[in-house]
């Protein structure tokens, strides 16, 4: 993640300079921030948490520009709610933002972006680590280890359903190499 090297821009100054570039970039108090190239398990990991979010009864998308304060404009890589707030842009909190870790990606960075997202007001933030299949969850500003993702009413994501999922599905194709 690399911030753009020049002097503090407008935020209108950023959506026409990169607001359609990707991979995205990201608007942090005036700078404008890329962010990293995604990875294939990381696709998947999205495309999987997008699933299990709806089963569980959540409406989620991913790669959505959040719009819930003016200085900031992050991209997640998985929101989720219970209504409509994520659409057309989210405004308001919601239930659920999760990021994936990418093998560029800075820890501390995606750490402070986390914590950003729980003093909006977002009630479940995750940060899931596929190297190494680490989860945590944003809890009064601190990382905490966590073995579930999301809930809805009754529902509980864990993370054993996406370890497990992820799994099954890289099994699918017996000649797969995960090596870069």
């Amino acid at each position: 993640m690399a911030a753009v090297a020049e002097a503090k821009l407008a935020l209108d100054a950023f959506h026409a300079r990169y607001g359609q570039e990707k991979p995205y970039f990201e608007f942090w108090d005036g700078e404008a921030i890329q962010k990293s190239m995604p990875t294939g398990i990381h696709g998947l990991i999205q495309i999987i948490l997008g699933q299990l979010l709806f089963e569980a009864g959540l409406l989620s998308a991913v790669e959505v520009r959040l719009k819930l304060r003016e200085a900031f404009e992050p991209v997640p890589d998985v929101i989720a709610s219970a209504g409509t707030a994520i659409f057309p842009f989210p405004t308001q909190p919601f239930e659920v933002v999760i990021e994936v870790l990418s093998p560029s990606d800075s820890f501390h960075h995606l750490v402070r972006k986390c914590q950003k997202y729980e003093l909006w007001g977002i009630e479940r933030v995750v940060l899931i680590n596929p190297e190494t299949r680490e989860v945590w969850a944003m809890v009064r500003g601190d990382l905490q280890h966590t073995d579930f993702i999301a809930r809805s009413g009754a529902k509980c994501i864990t993370t054993e359903a996406l370890w497990g999922e992820l799994d099954r599905r890289l099994a699918m194709f017996p000649g797969l190499t995960l090596e870069a």
